[in-house]
């Protein structure tokens, strides 16, 4: 994880700033780090109040991310001081920093000045020969010129643009990207005088060997607060990720792009923009994602009419009639059949040799299960004969089907859904009638003990164990909307397996 050190301040309402920078720097994957130059009093509508952080505390900050968790690359925002913009420069000196990015925050979006006038003589002398980005807007550009005593031309179209982004590039900068966001142009590249006029807004960057001009659709809006940081971070991380200059910041303006774009109205001025856009947020940690599953309000009334079913109780107190469960092992028996040619369907799907032998195991073990299920039969004295004529039942059909159209139909992570309430369910019963046996015994022998043992016996324990693990470690990579379709595929094959024990119910 490449680690970012940001040293700005801190916007309280989260727009901007430190809070903006962390936000982005999260979303790309990187490690932000933070050393606090100002707190600011700040919303949508304005700075109310600043107070600096001194200088030699800053410093402190600075040395104490480096000389432990060490920096890839430096963003910096808002410097407050002469002397914090001084301290700066030479903490870059003294650590070697050799990529940095320096945003030279000296105007809010809302207007409010952030660097007084000495700060700014302080960041021409001292700080831009220590940069390897400067990404200043159109009025920081003309002012960090004005400051260093270059004449400034009036502003008519992309090249003189691109001639302000030069002028700073000739202060010492090794790369300028000059934002164009203040000035949007017409589809001629020329000044939009009017409002309908405006369709373009170019970001110039240039360095030695580099000129390149970034067109970026106008965008109506007023969540704009907290672009600047926003893109400077961005290209940070960009450039610690091993992306070349023009990549970085081409990335870093898409990203600030879509911000804009898919924003939500925050505040009564100027909102921020979706920092998150492109994320795809896990409704569960790593790991828990059967937990999360059966935890779900869709989910919850399926899953306890299956697994709390009248059938189930009836087999833990002992109380089932007999030719009931003789008819749902005859339909069970049935149903392994094709929870066997799931499972190996399941294989043909994996694209892996360990997945194809994990479901080859799988269906030796349905094996082993139906050879003790035959047994079982026998005991009830049920026939091969009186098994294999027997007639499969709808629920049965329609339980079976559903799973193997799953599997013709969908991915090797559905199938393994939609066999899932099967696989775990039948355990989680188990277990719990395994346990009423010993709280709460039936007051003669549970003729249904040995089905009870054999769905908690440390075989298909391992198994249960093993098939949740497989879909833990695929189920991260899905995206919210792909894990809300496997979970309906749940969800029905749920409603399925109760559908079994109500076809049991009514031979």
């Amino acid at each position: 994880m490449k680690r970012i050190l940001v040293i700005a301040g801190s916007d309280s309402s989260g727009g901007a700033g430190l809070e903006a920078d962390q936000k982005v720097i999260a979303a790309h994957g990187c490690y932000a780090m933070t050393a606090t130059t100002a707190l600011t009093a700040q919303n949508t509508l304005g700075v109310d109040a600043i107070h600096e952080i001194p200088s030699d505390f800053v410093r402190r900050q600075i040395d104490a991310c480096v000389s432990d968790i060490g920096v890839d690359v430096v963003k910096t925002g808002m410097l407050a001081s002469a002397d914090t913009v001084s301290m700066v420069a030479k903490a870059l000196r003294e650590h070697k920093i050799a990529v940095s990015v320096i945003d030279p925050v000296m105007v809010a979006t809302t207007g409010a000045k952030l660097l007084p006038d000495a700060a700014v003589k302080t960041l021409c002398n001292d700080l831009l020969p220590e940069t390897y980005i400067l990404t200043p807007n159109i009025p920081e550009a003309k002012l960090i010129l004005q400051e260093s005593g270059r004449e400034q031309s009036e502003i008519r179209n992309v090249d003189d643009l691109i001639d302000l982004a030069r002028a700073i590039h000739r202060l010492g900068v090794k790369y300028v990207l000059l934002k164009g966001g203040h000035i949007p142009l017409t589809a001629k590249y020329e000044i939009a005088a009017l409002d309908e006029q405006k369709e373009i807004v170019v970001n110039v960057l240039v360095g030695e060997d580099v000129c390149e001009v970034f067109d970026l659709s106008y965008r109506k809006s007023k969540n704009t607060h907290g672009t600047g940081c926003s893109l400077a971070s961005a290209i940070a991380c960009n450039l610690a990720q091993s992306r070349d200059v023009p990549a970085a910041v081409f990335s870093a303006c898409r990203y600030v792009d879509a911000g804009i774009r898919l924003s939500i109205n925050l505040g009564k001025g100027s909102g921020p923009i979706n920092h998150f856009h492109s994320l795809q947020i896990l409704p569960f940690t790593p790991g828990n994602f059967t937990e999360y599953l059966l935890s779900r309000a869709d989910v919850k009334p399926a899953w306890h009419d299956f697994t709390h079913h009248e059938f189930v109780r009836q087999m833990g107190d002992g109380t089932l009639p007999l030719e009931w469960f003789k008819y749902y092992m005859i339909q069970d028996y049935i149903y392994l059949i094709h929870f066997a040619r799931a499972n190996a369907l399941a294989g043909y799907k994996t694209k892996s040799l360990d997945g194809v032998a994990r479901a080859a195991e799988i269906v030796l073990h349905i094996r082993e299960e139906t050879a003790l299920h035959i047994r079982e039969c026998a005991e009830l004295g049920l026939t091969m004969q009186q098994i294999e004529e027997s007639e499969e039942s709808q629920a049965c059909t329609a339980y079976t089907r559903y799973v193997l159209d799953i599997g013709q139909s969908e991915d090797w992570l559905a199938l393994q859904i939609s066999l899932l309430p099967c696989l775990l369910g039948y355990h989680v019963i188990a277990k719990r009638l395994d346990e009423l046996q010993r709280t709460d015994p039936p007051a003669t022998a549970n003729r249904y003990k040995t089905w009870i043992d054999n769905y908690v016996n440390e075989g298909y324990s391992s198994a249960v164990t093993t098939g949740c693990a497989l879909i833990e470690k695929h189920i991260v990579h899905q995206s919210p909307r792909r894990i809300n379709e496997l979970v309906k595929i749940f969800i029905q094959a749920t409603r399925m397996e109760t559908g079994f024990w109500d076809m049991a119910s009514a031979p």
